[in-house]
């Protein structure tokens, strides 16, 4: 039992396979079902660290991992909504710019977490960033949720049309929120960026 946050943390790297194999199998209900098991992943970004704070459970182990999970989960389905459906992308192609931009911030703070974690040193997610993955997982799941209701449930043209602008423009805000949320934690830890853990522990 004490081991199930860290369980509901690391399925979400399965359900990533999952999501995109439904999205590039293309059969009835498959686009709506893709959207539900995205749903069910996204809730427990919220239900694992709940868990683990009521249970008294809460590990270095779990931080970094929920912080990996996350930064995987939502990254490699923009990676992969950039190229499927084949011929009818979810995200326009010049989002490929926003999506390298996202890596790019993400593998910094990752490989500075790594830095920290050498020195015995763990970083906990700032408030910007949880806000920024919320906004992350919604703009993914806005897209997912276009397809359903264009493919599955017959929405009409026009409304369709609305909500994919929705999804386009949370998507553009949560890339500006990961480049800026990005730069306030790289300024925060410079000196453990820089290989000086001594001096960024004394601060702590």
């Amino acid at each position: 039992m004490k081991s199930l946050p860290n369980i509901m943390t690391l399925s979400r790297v399965p359900c990533l396979f999952v999501i995109a194999a439904l999205v590039a199998y293309d059969a009835v209900w498959t686009a709506t079902a893709s959207w539900v098991v995205f749903t069910l992943a996204g809730i427990s970004d919220y239900l694992d660290g709940w868990l683990a704070r009521r249970m008294g459970i809460v590990s270095n182990f779990g931080k970094l991992m929920d912080a990996l999970t996350d930064k995987i989960f939502n990254v490699g389905l923009m990676i992969f909504l950039l190229v499927y459906p084949v011929g009818a992308a979810l995200l326009p192609n010049w989002c490929v710019f926003l999506v390298v931009v996202i890596l790019v911030r993400e593998l910094l703070v990752t490989g500075l977490r790594l830095v920290a974690a050498s020195a015995n040193i763990v970083l906990s997610a700032e408030r910007s960033g949880k806000i920024k993955t919320v906004l992350q997982i919604f703009a993914v799941g806005s897209f997912l949720f276009v397809r359903a209701a264009e493919i599955d449930w017959g929405v009409p043209a026009g409304i369709v049309e609305w909500l994919r602008y929705i999804a386009l423009g949370s998507f553009i805000g949560a890339a500006l929120l990961t480049v800026t949320s990005g730069i306030g934690y790289l300024v925060k830890y410079w000196g453990l960026f820089m290989g000086d853990p001594e001096n960024f522990s004394k601060k702590q």
